[in-house]
């Protein structure tokens, strides 16, 4: 079946779909589902009985989501919440585990592209950037009621920006904040935008953006309910857009894929660990030029694979 057209393209579409495998009648959950685009393959590949069910906080995307998937009716659930109740919703819908799960990271291009969202540096648009809308807390809270040294530590660990301080001090200097191109006119001025170099805003729009919507938590939180979700032989892929996703995505799937996690120099093994997983890539998967040129946003991406193995004594 033809792909149809969508606001949004999904990154490394093929390379997620040679991942997981989908068969029929697979069951699978796509915890980011956006507007379908990796939903609607494993949909395809699982025919006429593979199942899926899509979690995602922004409702917008669930709509578009739910129209693209019409072709595939009666085979989906939608779920408007947090990848972080992945196992509370598989138990509300009657599901024990699963053969696959994708994870797509970050913010998508059609919500970067909606100026009403507040993500962008480029547009103007309200100081928000809020995947879900419902939720209590903005950027335009956190930028115009957090102390100087909480923003700093905002701009530092979740944005790698090394002019932290001096960013939040012109902040505190000049707020109150209320749209994206004040905020990101600031930091231009703050700091001066080098030859060839990225945009002065890029890392402190990013770090807003994953404080805001507790995006390092989250993840955290997601992955061993992930791992507790498969069946064995069960695969997980997660696409991560920056190195702080990575990193944890790496550190996690290390660990669980090692039968001892003692210190190095412990010469008797105590921690009673046991793997339940194997990398499936011990290296990460990234968008060859032909998608890059496609689609830019692919040029950051990076896809890891890992699948679960039976555990020895234990019921999985």
């Amino acid at each position: 079946m033809s792909r149809p057209p969508a606001p949004h393209i999904s990154v490394l579409y093929h390379n997620i779909i040679e991942s997981l495998r989908p068969i029929n009648p697979g069951r699978y959950v796509d915890a980011t589902i956006g507007a379908g685009g990796h939903a609607w393959g494993i949909l395809d590949a699982s025919s006429p009985q593979g199942q899926l069910l899509g979690l995602d906080l922004d409702p917008h995307a669930l709509e578009l989501a739910d129209q693209r998937l019409q072709a595939f009716s009666g085979r989906y659930t939608l779920e408007h919440t947090s990848y972080t109740t992945l196992l509370q919703i598989m138990k509300q819908i009657g599901w024990d585990m699963v053969d696959g799960i994708v994870i797509d990271l970050g913010v998508s291009s059609m919500q970067i592209d909606s100026p009403e969202r507040g993500f962008s540096f480029l547009k103007d648009g309200p100081l928000d950037m809020r995947f879900d809308p419902t939720q209590p807390t903005s950027a335009a809270d956190l930028v115009n009621t957090l102390s100087e040294e909480d923003l700093a530590d905002i701009f530092f660990l979740y944005g790698e920006e090394r002019f932290s301080r001096r960013i939040a001090r012109a902040i505190i200097a000049n707020r109150p904040f209320h749209t994206t191109l004040e905020l990101a006119g600031l930091i231009e001025k703050t700091v001066r935008r080098s030859s060839g170099k990225i945009h002065p805003a890029t890392r402190s729009f990013q770090a807003l953006r994953i404080a805001v919507n507790g995006e390092l938590q989250s993840l955290e939180n997601f992955l061993p309910q992930a791992v507790t979700a498969l069946k064995p032989g069960g695969r997980l892929a997660v696409i991560s857009f920056h190195s702080l996703e990575d990193r944890i995505v790496k550190q996690f799937f290390r660990k669980e894929s090692s039968d001892c996690i003692c210190p190095p120099d412990q010469l008797v093994c105590t921690c009673g660990h046991k793997a339940s997983i194997i990398e499936i890539t011990r290296h990460p998967l990234t968008a060859d030029e032909e998608e890059i040129a496609a689609n830019p946003r692919a040029r950051s991406a990076r896809l890891r694979v890992a699948e679960k193995i039976a555990l020895t004594g234990k019921n999985d």
